[in-house]
């Protein structure tokens, strides 16, 4: 067994409760605009990068869709509401950030979204300082369920994939996640655990303190800390 040196954790669903607000703003721009389905469509993109995002919904609505100009529209909704600390932190997050530093284990934020977006929400969240590396969407080739994410942080952290937990919601982040040859736990938030899920995931725990309490439990854990 390897010792685990190191979480990774998605920030969209997992460090803050954003998916719902995402998917609130674009069904705001589709009753403006006419068009339906969003938020199933929403729901087909969690965990993927900004270009994932755009062909999938170009993919549903065709490709005259105006994607660039709804998607600037919604941002700017989403920012008003989301802006200065404002956007709603998970439950559990400042505790078991505060457990895993205690522990001597590192930290790293893998998130699809990109870069300039994710430090600023971490930043006016007052979170930024406690994660060792930061990943972005806009800095891999390739989007979740590709591990490449994931590897990067490995590498950013010098630890080892298999010495790795990774905290995630979506469907595409645990096969990510896994695909990396880590180990996925999945916090669940707009998507319901799947028998797929309950195959590759380590486990399904309901919130973060249940995740900072299966680490207090973990010989992998406690014996490399202690």
């Amino acid at each position: 067994m390897y010792m685990i040196k190191a979480v990774v954790f998605d920030m969209d669903g997992v460090i803050f409760d954003s998916e719902a607000l995402v998917i609130e703003t674009w069904e705001e721009v589709a009753k403006r605009h006419s068009f339906s389905n969003v938020e199933k469509v929403c729901h087909a993109c969690l965990g993927t990068n900004a270009q994932a995002t755009k062909e999938i919904f170009l993919d549903h609505y065709g490709k005259d869709f105006p994607y660039d100009t709804y998607k600037k529209e919604m941002s700017r909704l989403f920012h008003e509401r989301a802006a200065n600390g404002k956007l709603r932190q998970k439950p559990g997050i400042k505790e078991i950030l505060a457990y895993l530093k205690e522990s001597g284990l590192k930290t790293a934020v893998a998130s699809s979204t990109r870069e300039s977006v994710v430090r600023q929400e971490l930043e006016e969240g007052g979170l930024l300082s406690w994660f060792d590396e930061i990943v972005c969407g806009d800095m891999v080739a390739r989007s979740k369920p590709a591990p490449d994410i994931f590897l990067k942080a490995c590498e950013a952290l010098k630890v080892s994939p298999s010495q790795a937990y990774v905290i995630e919601d979506s469907y595409n982040g645990i096969r990510a996640a896994r695909a990396a040859g880590m180990r996925p736990i999945m916090v669940p938030d707009l998507a319901e655990p799947t028998g797929e899920m309950e195959e590759l995931a380590e486990c399904i725990l309901p919130s973060l303190l249940a995740v900072k309490d299966y680490f207090a439990k973990s010989p992998l854990i406690y014996a490399h800390t202690r």
